[in-house]
């Protein structure tokens, strides 16, 4: 049943467990969408706050919210795992407790419920603009949802598929990234760039200790590894062979699940949505080897992403996605031959002007910027950045020039989902991973300002591509403010324009 909004404007809120977000919609249009931890400067948190809600405001009250999940059913699993000592009963208090913080800013709207797997659906499919597509969503758990895989077909979502907690890839992989040392929830792409230092010599045997079936659609464990597998083979001193392991099997269910998808709707357009979506080598082994002939990621796969998705969801209505540049606005236009000429002369600068990106990736409008073909680039990007040796960064390209320096699975890679092969790993040393490989960012002609620092360090120096990450350290959430901009700047010895 479709279900219709009031009118006026629409909030969507993911929050309570990491990257909490909060977007607005009138009607079919996105006003806005930003992480609360670019606001908190809390890396992945879970809260909304003040700042964030604040901004939100400027375009309005909202007539009603909507929550891309369902509170009661995630305390439910919880409860009965063992895993919370709040009974499912808090879980209704939570909802009151949103509405209550939100009266006390002034927001006075009721509050919709939609699940959280529905909500990725619908973030993947009804925020693009494919007439129809298979959709595979992917993250570590839902309420109870782990794996999910559903039909798009004009503005309806219908679900084909489902598997539940304890069984899920997204938490194989999360138990082993704490297993390697890095964090769960944040940090699994850490493990994925390990993984290219690595063999995938353990393979066999992580299978034969972990997984019951990874016969599709079905990825069953043999044991709930939601606590972590930190006790499992602690002589193994190569991490990098257990990422390489964890990425081969993760990989392989994942292209073989898309498969069993295209099979079963018959759709020749894949979306992919869910937290493991933010896997880049994963996703781009599935547009290879799966049989689509088109995959769509969106820029926010994740939960944050599920802000707008929620409202897509329960209102059965598509939304005009035009750019992931929603967030909080920088006012000024920075001058671009000045940012030019310093890239020129090897200088690492940041550039930070307009809207936020919406999503976990720089794209231009919070980036720290240096060029590739240095032979140090690397060394001196991951100096300021405070980053593991072992973590790649990513090339930003003029559109028309991509198929020029990559050869990639996709036509184009404007938020940087997939991986490419650099054609030239010699020439461009600064964003070459070990195996060879660029998460590429593609930049099309009407993207402003990076737009145009692209094509003046081009026509500088015949170079169509700029070494593009994050303006942040380790840590750090992206900066957010002018104010932001300042102490990195006076912290970290780097103009940001």
């Amino acid at each position: 049943m479709i279900r219709l909004f009031t009118d006026g404007l629409a909030w969507g809120i993911s929050a309570g467990d990491h990257d909490a977000a909060l977007a607005v919609v009138d009607g079919r249009d996105i006003l806005f969408a930003a992480h609360a931890e670019r606001y908190s400067r809390v890396k992945n948190d879970p809260h909304l706050n003040e700042d964030l809600i604040a901004d939100a405001l400027q375009f309005g009250s909202p007539s009603q919210v909507v929550l891309h999940e369902r509170p009661l059913l995630k305390a439910t699993r919880k409860w009965l795992s063992g895993q919370a000592f709040e009974s499912p009963t808090r879980a209704r208090k939570a909802t009151s407790d949103l509405a209550r913080m939100l009266r006390k800013l002034g927001v006075e709207a009721p509050i919709r419920l939609v699940g959280h797997h529905r909500s990725h659906a619908a973030a993947a499919y009804l925020l693009s603009d494919l007439p129809s597509a298979a959709i595979v969503v992917v993250d570590a758990i839902g309420e109870w949802t782990t794996t999910s895989v559903w039909h798009g077909e004009g503005d309806q979502i219908r679900l084909v598929w489902t598997q539940n907690y304890p069984h899920s890839v997204g938490l194989f992989y999360s138990a082993f990234t704490r297993r390697c040392g890095f964090r769960p929830n944040e940090e699994e792409f850490f493990l994925m760039a390990l993984a290219a230092y690595g063999e995938p010599s353990l393979t066999d045997e992580i299978k034969a200790d972990f997984v019951a079936t990874d016969v599709a659609p079905r990825f069953e464990l043999k044991m709930n590894v939601h606590r972590g597998v930190d006790w499992w083979r602690p002589d193994i001193d190569r991490t990098e062979d257990i990422a390489a392991s964890v990425q081969r099997i993760t990989e392989d269910y994942l292209v073989d699940l898309c498969r069993w998808a295209r099979k079963k709707t018959s759709e020749t357009r894949l979306a992919l949505c869910g937290g493991v979506a933010l896997n880049c080598k994963a996703n781009s082994r599935i547009a290879e080897a799966s049989g689509f002939d088109e995959v769509v990621v969106p820029a926010n796969p994740g939960d944050a992403g599920s802000s707008l998705g929620a409202i897509a969801a329960f209102g059965s209505r598509r939304l005009a996605f035009r750019s992931p540049f929603l967030g909080h606005t920088i006012g000024g236009a920075p001058d671009v031959d000045a940012v030019v000429a310093a890239l020129v002369e090897g200088e690492i600068v940041g550039l930070a002007h307009g809207r936020a990106e919406f999503g976990p990736r720089a794209l231009g409008g919070r980036s720290l910027l240096c060029d590739p073909r240095k032979p140090d680039a690397q060394a001196r990007v991951n100096a300021v950045k405070r980053r593991d040796r072992f973590r790649p960064f990513a090339p930003a390209v003029l559109q028309e020039h991509f198929h020029d320096l990559f050869d990639g699975p996709a036509p184009y890679t404007p938020y940087m989902q997939f991986v490419a092969h650099v054609r030239n790993p010699r020439a461009y040393p600064g964003v070459t991973h070990v195996d060879g490989t660029a998460r590429v960012q593609t930049v099309a002609a009407d993207q402003g300002v990076f737009r145009r620092v692209l094509e003046g360090f081009h026509q500088r120096t015949g170079c169509p591509a700029l070494l593009n990450t994050s303006l942040n350290v380790k840590g750090e959430p992206l900066v957010n403010t002018r104010e932001d901009c300042r102490r990195f700047e006076e912290t970290h010895g780097v103009r940001v324009f």
